[in-house]
């Protein structure tokens, strides 16, 4: 495979509740294999994938506030430190999304600067807006807050809500933050052809757990994405 290719733009990906150890191994095993971006796991298996990734250009990715984003801002803090001292070098933190909804803009912006302060120098912030349950005001308020904060990039979904990325959320995304963040498109990026849309829509990353059947499709190079 292409190591300048798909793979280098997607988070392999794997947060069911029910997962092992064999199967962190397992995607740990793929994510060198197909020289992705990272690993997106839950906190509790962040030490276990920064041993198997010790040394390679896989980074260990972790969720925040994870689905809901309606832990305390306190809360939310342990983890991230937490997670970093495991060994997590990218945080992707839940905002709260009922205190948005209420504009509560105030809370909203501080919750993801926190996260962002507990991260400073050790590892990148992804903010997830869940974008299925925000009108398109609130998306735009979401990211506008999130680049306001000092996050470095803003993610469309946590896959375990009401709906996943779409290119339009990400089209949005894009605009609103412009070109110095990035924005990752996650939830129902099932094909080679949803990553490749999603990536011309303006996605710089993609969180995927059909990552290896996304890559075995790969039929372009690099430079056919735009």
């Amino acid at each position: 495979m292409n190591k300048n290719g798909l793979s280098s733009f997607i988070d392999h990906t794997v947060l069911k509740p029910e997962t092992g150890v064999d199967k962190i191994k397992e995607v740990c095993e793929e994510a060198l294999k197909y020289e992705f971006a990272s690993v997106c796991i839950n906190p509790c298996n962040v030490k276990v994938a920064s041993s198997l990734l010790k040394g390679s250009k896989v980074k260990v990715c972790t969720v925040i506030g994870f689905p809901l984003g309606a832990n305390t801002t306190d809360v939310k803090v342990f983890e991230t430190k937490d997670a970093i001292a495991n060994g997590a070098e990218e945080i992707d933190m839940v905002i709260n999304i009922g205190k948005l909804k209420d504009k509560e803009y105030t809370f909203v912006k501080k919750d993801i600067e926190e996260v962002v302060k507990a991260a400073k120098d050790k590892a990148i912030v992804k903010v997830i807006i869940e974008a299925c349950l925000l009108s398109e005001e609130e998306k735009i308020m979401a990211c506008k807050l999130s680049k306001e904060a000092g996050a470095d990039f803003v993610k469309t979904s946590t896959g375990f809500s009401t709906g996943g990325a779409t290119v339009s959320d990400i089209k949005l995304m894009r605009e609103v933050v412009g070109s110095e963040m990035g924005v990752k498109a996650s939830g129902g990026v099932r094909s080679y052809e949803d990553a490749v849309d999603m990536i011309n829509a303006g996605a710089s990353r993609i969180g995927a757990s059909a990552s290896v059947q996304i890559c075995e499709n790969e039929n372009v190079n690099k430079e056919d994405l735009y």
